[in-house]
Formats: C-alpha cells, sequence, structure tokens
C-alpha cells in the first residue's frame, strides 16, 4: 500500500450525500426520531457536523443548542451563532454556569487546583498540559499551568489526586452539556448527534455519558482533515475553519495537541490511519518528518489510549445477556416520515 499526505483525501461531495443519507436511515429507522439536536461549540466538528444535518433532514430539523459558562473563549458564542446563521439553523442557547455553580464545579476545581497551587483563588486561571510523545520515555505525565492576577505563569507537576479531582470536575461541563440537549431533544422527538471525529472517537478524547453519549455520531469514522475537506465542500464559515482545535474547557486556552494529543493533529491523523493499516514507522516517518523511532512512540501511544481508554466505549456489562432485547433493532417508519 503506497502512503502519501493523499491518502486521506476524500471525495466530499460523494462521502456528504453518503453520511447524509445514512442520517435519513437512522432516524427513520432504529431511532424512530423526527430531527437532530446537536450541540454547538463553535469548533470545527460541531459545525461541520450541524451543516451534515442541515442537509439531511433540513434546517428546520437541527436545533443548534449554544451551552457556554464562565470559562468559555470569548469567541465561542460569536462562532456557533455565526455556524447556526449560516446554515438557517433554528438556535437556543442555555447558559450553564448557574448549574454549575449549583453543583459546585468551580468551588470544587479551585480546591483540587489548590493542592498544587495552594494560593490559587479569584483572578487566576489555569489548564492541564502533557509533555510531547516525543519527548517522553514512559508514560503520559500532566503538569498544571496557572496564570497569577499579575499575568504570571508558572508550570507545576501534577500528582495522581489533583488530576483525578480536575478531570472529575470538569467532566461536569460535558455532562450537564448533554443533560440539556437530551431535554430538547425529548421535547421536541429529536435523536442527539455526537461531534466526535475518528481521531477523538479512537483514543478515547470524550466524557463517558458526556460529550461521548450520543444517538449517532455522524462523522467518527472521518480523520481530523477529513472533517476539514467536508467544512470546506458545505460551507463552515472561514472564521471557524482557521480556528485552532481546542478542548475549551479550562479558564486559560488550551489546545488539543497540549493537552492530549501531543502532536499537531494533521501528523496525528496519518500516524493513526500509518497504525490502522500497518504502515511501517519508516515510511510514515519518511512522509511526515520525524524519525522512525518516534512514529514507534506515538505507534505506541495510541495503543496505550485505546487501553486506557476502552472503559468508555463500554456499555452497560450485564451479569446475563437479555437475548428478547440484544438484537438490532428495526422500525417500519418510512424515511418521507422525516419530512412530514
Amino acid at each position: 500500500m503506497s502512503f502519501t499526505r493523499e491518502v486521506l483525501q476524500l471525495d466530499p461531495a460523494r462521502e456528504t450525500a453518503r453520511i447524509c443519507g445514512r442520517i435519513r436511515e437512522l432516524l427513520a429507522g432504529p431511532l424512530r426520531r423526527r430531527g437532530l439536536v446537536i450541540g454547538l461549540s463553535g469548533g470545527i466538528d460541531s459545525s461541520v457536523t450541524a451543516a451534515l444535518a442541515a442537509r439531511a433532514v433540513g434546517p428546520a430539523r437541527v436545533l443548534a443548542l449554544e451551552m457556554p459558562e464562565r470559562h468559555s473563549a470569548a469567541e465561542t458564542l460569536a462562532l456557533s451563532t455565526l455556524v447556526a446563521n449560516r446554515f438557517g439553523l433554528p438556535r437556543l442557547q442555555e447558559e450553564i454556569t448557574q448549574p454549575l455553580e449549583a453543583i459546585g464545579f468551580y468551588q470544587r476545581y479551585s480546591e483540587a487546583v489548590r493542592l498544587v497551587f495552594p494560593d490559587y483563588g479569584p483572578g487566576w486561571s489555569s489548564k492541564l498540559v502533557t509533555e510531547s510523545v516525543l519527548a517522553r520515555t514512559g508514560f503520559s505525565r500532566f503538569s498544571l499551568v496557572a496564570r497569577r492576577p499579575d499575568g504570571t505563569l508558572e508550570r507545576r507537576r501534577l500528582p495522581l489526586k489533583p488530576y483525578l479531582e480536575i478531570v472529575a470536575a470538569t467532566n461536569f461541563k460535558q455532562r450537564i452539556r448533554k443533560m440539556l440537549e437530551y431535554y430538547h431533544a425529548d421535547r421536541l422527538n429529536f435523536a442527539v448527534a455526537g461531534t466526535p471525529n475518528r481521531l477523538e472517537f479512537d483514543q478515547g478524547f470524550f466524557v463517558k455519558l458526556g460529550d461521548g453519549a450520543a444517538d449517532l455520531k455522524p462523522i467518527a469514522h472521518l480523520y481530523k482533515s477529513q472533517v476539514y475537506q467536508l467544512a470546506d465542500y458545505l460551507g463552515v464559515p472561514g472564521e471557524v475553519i482557521q480556528r485552532p482545535p481546542t478542548t475549551d474547557t479550562y479558564s486559560l486556552p488550551q489546545g488539543q495537541d497540549e493537552f492530549y494529543f501531543s502532536l499537531p493533529l494533521a501528523q496525528m491523523d496519518l500516524c493513526l490511519y500509518g497504525k490502522n493499516h500497518g504502515i511501517a514507522p519508516e515510511r510514515v516517518a519518511a512522509v511526515i518528518g520525524l524519525t522512525s523511532e518516534q512514529i514507534e512512540r506515538v505507534y505506541r501511544d495510541i495503543e496505550g489510549k485505546r487501553v486506557a481508554t476502552r472503559y468508555l466505549h463500554l456499555s452497560p456489562l450485564l451479569v446475563t445477556e437479555i437475548p428478547e432485547i440484544s438484537g438490532p433493532l428495526q422500525s417500519s417508519m418510512p424515511v418521507s416520515a422525516l419530512h412530514q
């Protein structure tokens, strides 16, 4: 098998038609729902998912749900609104700062950070970062970066206890958002569309029962670079396409590559493709400009994340299988019902 940067090129028109057809089939068949709810973040993945949904079932049957909170980036709401307007989607804003306060998120998060920075408080901001896979020699090690009120940045190694508490607290955000998505889906008889791309889905870059929960995931088979190809074809606003991928979770700006993937996403795509297709590390290295030893490290990291995040992909486990409900569900609802 030849391996070049072009291995991830696709036919956007053909792929769009295929995805949209499958969305209609799933809604009319096993899901038996009339439309889609999408949490719109102003990022590339949710924007492409929204554009595909609008093409599949019509804009009127897609609800774009905006869910900002205190730590959201300043441009998040403006970009998500831009996308909703571009594709003519009904838009609803649910501010989640108050629910997060009620559940104690901000307090729990600050208490966890104070295990590393004891004087952390009002006027501070922070984020988690990890070492590049090319620099590390063993397991991933996370650090906490904090910005003091005077603007000074400081980075400290993060022990396991505060790391787990920080992650557990921030997971509230994704779970509250998903709760709201399902509220609106229930009242509209819609399904919830998830927005992970293949890299995120494969590597477990999602919160269980948070952004990992959905009724269908239209772009989970697409590498990140392929999502960008569809974005160009579908007419996603340039401001969204040019925005660096971000978690938009922490109070300091945080790129996905510094938090989880540890390589630029274009390189991660090619490494994941190489790993999935048994491409020798030296062939991948020659294409993306790294050494074969570095690619071997990336391959090990990919496999390590698959093992570590397997739990996130698991459905609830049963002590005994229940055959009456374990088979594929069928529906007699015709596709035409979506357009009634």
